[in-house]
This record gives C-alpha cells, sequence and structure tokens, in this order.
C-alpha cells in the first residue's frame, strides 16, 4: 500500500464518532472511530499479542493506522486529549512492562510500500515493512546490500530508529534519508547526519518524532543467485547460533567493545540462569527467551541481575539495547 504525502482528511476531536461521551481525563471503553479514515482506536488492548516476547500489558489506547492521513489523524486526537504517543512497530526489540501503557500506542506495522528504483539502485520503503522480508526480495532483483538483515526480525521504521545491523553492517551505512511526522503533523526528511547515528542509537530514539518511510541506496546488477545464496547463509548462520525456539527480543545488550555481551555473560556463568518462566538463552547467553508463562517483571528482573552479575565479576556495565516500555517501578520486590 502507498503511502499518500498528501495532508488528507484529519478529523477533528468534535468529529470522532463514539458511543459514549469523551472526556479530555478519560478513556471510553468503547471504539473509537476516526472519521474519513479507516482507523479505529480500541480500549485496553492486550500488547503482549504485538511483541515478539509474547509478554506485557494493555495500552490505554491502541491505533494500527494504514496510511499516513490516519495516522496524522491519530497523533491529532492524541495531541487535542494531551495523550501520551507510544510508537510501536514489530515488537522485537521491546520489553512491555506487566502495567501496560498509559495513553496512545501507535503501531506503525501495517503501513507498507517498497520500491525499488533500477535508476539510482534505491529503495524506498515504508516503516511497517519487515526488514527480513525486505531483504530476499532484494536478494531475489539481484540487489546488493541487504543480505546482512535477513535474520533481523524487525520493521525498516525499527531498523532506522535504533540503526540495526548485523554482520559488520548496518541501516546507517545505507541510508539516503528518512521520513519522519512529528506531534504536529509535518513531515520532515532528514539525513543519516542529522538523525545522528552511532551504535545502535540515533537522535530518534526517546524522541516524539515517528518515521514513516526511508530510502536506501543498494547496489543492483549483481547476479541474482548469488545474492540470494549469500542471504540465505546469513540467515542460516543466525538460526544456528541464536535461539528462535522461544520467544525472545533478540540481544538484550550492546556490545560493551572490545568484548561481546555474550562472552561476558558466559564467562559469568548465567548461561541457562532463570527467573520465572525467564531464562538466559542456552545457545546464546545475550538472549533472554521466554520459557513459557514468563512476565515482563521476570524478564526486567533477569536483565537487572545480568547487569549486577557481570558489573561485579568484570566492572563493566552492560547497556540494555532492548526498549523497556511502562512502568517497572518495583518489580524486582
Amino acid at each position: 500500500m502507498t503511502i499518500s504525502q498528501a495532508a488528507g482528511n484529519v478529523c477533528t476531536v468534535s468529529a470522532l464518532n463514539t458511543k459514549k461521551h469523551q472526556t479530555s481525563n478519560s478513556v471510553d471503553s468503547e471504539v473509537i472511530y476516526l472519521p474519513n479514515t479507516d482507523c479505529t482506536i480500541k480500549p485496553q488492548a492486550c500488547l503482549s499479542a504485538f511483541t515478539s516476547y509474547r509478554v506485557g500489558g494493555a495500552a490505554d489506547l491502541y491505533v494500527a493506522p494504514r496510511n499516513l492521513e490516519a495516522l496524522q489523524a491519530s497523533l491529532k486526537y492524541a495531541k487535542e486529549r494531551d495523550l501520551k504517543v507510544t510508537t510501536l512497530g514489530a515488537g522485537s526489540n521491546l520489553l512491555v512492562s506487566d502495567r501496560g501503557i498509559s495513553g496512545l500506542v501507535i503501531a506503525t506495522r501495517h503501513l507498507r510500500f517498497s520500491n525499488f528504483d533500477p535508476q539510482t539502485g534505491q529503495l524506498t520503503v515504508a516503516a511497517g515493512e519487515s526488514i527480513p522480508s525486505l531483504a530476499l526480495a532484494a536478494a531475489e532483483l539481484g540487489w546488493q546490500g541487504l543480505e546482512w538483515a535477513v535474520g533481523i526480525p524487525g520493521t525498516a521504521g525499527g531498523a532506522v530508529v535504533m540503526n540495526a545491523g548485523a554482520h559488520n553492517s548496518c541501516i546507517a551505512d545505507m541510508l539516503v534519508s528518512a521520513e519522519v511526522l512529528s506531534p504536529d503533523g509535518t513531515l520532515e526528511t532528514l539525513t543519516p547526519e542529522q538523525l545522528g547515528y552511532g551504535y545502535r542509537t540515533s537522535l530518534l530514539q526517546g524522541g516524539d518524532r515517528i518515521i514513516t518511510q526511508a530510502t536506501l541506496q543498494l547496489a543492483p546488477g549483481a547476479d541474482p543467485a548469488k545474492v540470494v545464496a549469500l542471504t540465505k547463509e546469513h540467515k542460516k548462520h543466525r538460526l544456528n547460533t541464536q535461539p528462535y525456539n522461544f520467544p525472545s527480543c533478540g540481544s538484550v545488550f550492546r556490545n560493551p567493545k572490545p568484548y561481546s555481551a555474550g562472552w561476558l555473560i558466559e564467562q559469568t556463568g548465567l548461561k541457562g540462569y532463570q527467573i520465572g518462566g525467564a531464562q538466559v538463552a542456552l545457545l546464546h547467553a545475550n538472549f533472554i527467551v521466554n520459557r513459557g508463562g514468563a512476565k515482563a517483571s521476570d524478564i526486567f528482573c533477569l536483565i537487572r541481575h545480568i547487569q549486577h552479575q557481570v558489573q561485579e565479576r568484570w566492572s563493566i556495565n552492560l547497556e540494555p539495547e532492548v526498549k523497556m516500555l511502562g512502568e517497572f517501578q518495583g518489580a524486582c520486590g
């Protein structure tokens, strides 16, 4: 689906169709319909179904717009109600609190569009496009540059925000520009320099701007069979070295160079250590897996335990790569 760049018909609060009266200080129990869009805002939506950890409480309000107009309408609704906005992509690098998330959660997973331009070698994608799917599609066309990304379980928007990477490559290496939407509904196109990229970081983290689409520079013209083979090799390597048999968020900690977080955790003797249903993965110690029935608090407390133990032994502070959303105060007793 193409994301329109026109402003469209953005709803006003007074035009909202609901079955109950809305006030600025209350959350309605009824579904809210944003007029002139195919968009509905749902109250008390359970977020565990939308995170790769399969844990987390409910969002006060949840919306999953399918185009730019609906996204702008959702932001306008939140602004006029003075609601905090939280953006959710594929949920693959997140830990959502058992207590849920207040305000409005906007999921970008349904913002879908991709365009391969053979004249420029550029790939323009909407925020909700799957990174593994894009990597395979590029490979089948003989376009080089995304082979490394086939095992990253996230969306294009999340990859841009987090500067996702693997196999000594990352999004910042190939990003031409990113289109972002501000809370007031205005669009802006930013360069990699303006995004302030670092290792698994960007200036968009912790901010209130939402990625709508990105343009990547790739290299067309290669033999598709060779690019596909290399892409599949990268995927096989990840499947053989990382645990995919249980829910996880991917890598939990950033690597504190020159060490790898997984090596430090393993050398500390924490492989297999478990709190509740959360366990340090046996295959790769920088993964925490949900062995079944885990709560977000189990995972959070295991993260804190790992940090404490590594700090005690190595005097190194492991910085989480996973983004924690919601309230965790007092989660570990």
